[in-house]
């Protein structure tokens, strides 16, 4: 094994929640979110640990228009989180994926209060208010 897929298998060993990551969303059908890209992770740290499938939430970058839809959350970049452009979190396009075929690197961790957000965005996406 190679040094950068030794990285690569450490720390898929170890993504948590809050984390965002690299994903390769393609391919895709219709409207779905593609391309590499930076996601967060949503599902919980202990499905995170034991299953190789994990919830992620694609970021893409902000415009106007994103940044009004209510179920959208505007992420500012930072060292903590890895991001280099203002993004949006579109809740409404959460998508499954086996993170050892489609993970390509580990950049951060949201905010507790972007976080927190995302949380709220979810529930109303989801119905769980």
């Amino acid at each position: 094994m190679d040094r950068c897929s030794a990285v690569r298998v450490a720390n898929m060993s170890k993504l948590r929640r809050r984390m965002v990551i690299d994903v390769n969303l393609d391919p895709t059908k219709g409207s779905e979110t593609g391309e590499i890209r930076p996601c967060v992770i949503v599902t919980n740290n202990t499905y995170n640990a034991r299953v190789p499938v994990i919830q992620v939430l694609p970021l893409t970058v902000w415009s106007e228009r994103k940044a009004s839809i209510i179920n959208n959350v505007e992420i500012a970049p930072s060292s903590h989180n890895g991001l280099t452009k203002k993004t949006v979190a579109d809740c409404l396009q959460t998508r499954p994926i086996d993170h050892r075929a489609r993970l390509v690197k580990v950049r951060g961790e949201l905010e507790d209060e972007i976080m927190a957000t995302i949380d709220d965005a979810l529930k109303i996406v989801f119905d769980l208010q």
